[in-house]
């Protein structure tokens, strides 16, 4: 099943620009209200949301991009406190004397010298002109599993509001009802590797819960279990369009 007419509300328009370090993806769509939104990939879990003029970053690390050629920002979002998801020095190259964290409490402990918010599954942050970003948990169930990301960790994925628009970046995360549970979202983020984050089977349970717009695998590289993207691809076919844009 093609949702042909709900995707027209999003138009592609713009393709991909290079940087030194790392090919880095911008595409941008047209949201729900007309607004203008550029997705930044990077690579991994590390990506940005521009709009209005405005950059949020999502877990921006070294390596993803050549960050001395991004957009300095005022807003930097953290999921968790690993490495390939919270790096200080690359947030700093890309902060102003004015620039604010949102993150995990086990990241906010990490951070003594920055405006800062610790947000926990829940919290919600009005970030003005019509921007609110709400934590969501992010945690792993399967047995064996759950000391990657415990649920007591308070880990944090983010919803953000962007006008009438809804882009989920899931952080890592299993298919927990939490997850599950969320509607009405145009763009998802979700990850796909193994052991730490979620199987094809898993994330093509979330799909057929959430059914978002466009669904961006990302997270699925840096393992020795490889994910099998051509069968995620034709799992999750009838329920979403599927976005493979080399978020390893």
């Amino acid at each position: 099943m093609k949702r042909v007419s709900i995707l027209m509300i999003f138009i592609l328009i713009g393709l991909t620009f290079i940087h030194a370090q790392k090919s880095s993806r911008t595409e941008v769509y047209k949201g729900k209200d007309g607004k203008e939104i550029k997705l930044h990939l990077y690579g991994h879990a590390s990506l940005a949301i521009e709009a209005d003029g405005t950059m949020f970053y999502i877990d921006p690390v070294s390596g993803m991009a050549d960050y001395s050629k991004e957009k300095r920002t005022d807003k930097i979002f953290v999921t968790h406190s690993h490495g390939d998801h919270f790096d200080m020095k690359t947030i700093k190259s890309i902060s102003r004397p004015t620039t604010h964290i949102y993150c995990d409490k086990a990241t906010s402990e990490k951070i003594s010298d920055m405006k800062m918010t610790a947000m926990k599954p829940g919290d919600i942050a009005d970030l003005g002109k019509g921007v609110k970003v709400e934590a969501i948990a992010a945690y792993n169930i399967t047995e064996g599993h759950t000391k990657f990301h415990p649920k007591s960790a308070n880990n944090c994925g983010y919803l953000f509001n962007i006008g009438k628009t809804r882009i989920y970046v899931a952080g890592d995360s299993e298919n927990i009802e939490e997850m599950k549970s969320l509607k009405n979202i145009d763009i998802a983020f979700l990850p796909v590797n193994q052991p730490y984050t979620m199987t094809v089977e898993q994330v093509t349970d979330v799909v057929k819960a959430m059914r978002p717009t466009i669904f961006f695998p990302y997270h699925y590289g840096n393992v020795e279990e490889k994910t099998d993207m051509k069968l995620l691809e034709k799992e999750v076919k009838p329920y979403t369009s599927i976005k493979i844009n080399n978020m390893e």
